[in-house]
């Protein structure tokens, strides 16, 4: 499977790291890392995190990781990356 992020995750994920690189550069790189590191977990058991109760889509799922929600869509052949928020709801 292949994943794909899209311009939206692109965008808020980089908003998030600017805020954590104010108090440390190196936080915000390992944060990154990290993430990445869960997200490419998603190949083998692409279900195995919560459906997203908003969309109630059986394909569209939620990945908790540091208290920040990770949406994404599971299609035939790729996993695409939708948003990544905390507190504020999500913009579909």
């Amino acid at each position: 499977m292949v994943i794909i992020y899209s311009p939206k995750f692109t965008a808020s994920l980089g908003r998030i790291l600017d805020f954590i690189s104010l108090d440390s550069k190196a936080r915000a790189n390992e944060f990154a890392k990290k993430l990445k590191a869960h997200i490419k977990s998603l190949k083998f058991m692409p279900y195995r995190c919560r459906k997203n109760a908003i969309l109630g889509d059986e394909n569209v799922r939620d990945l908790v990781f540091k208290g920040y929600v990770i949406t994404y869509r599971i299609n035939e052949k790729s996993i695409e990356v939708l948003l990544i928020y905390k507190e504020n709801l999500p913009q579909f």
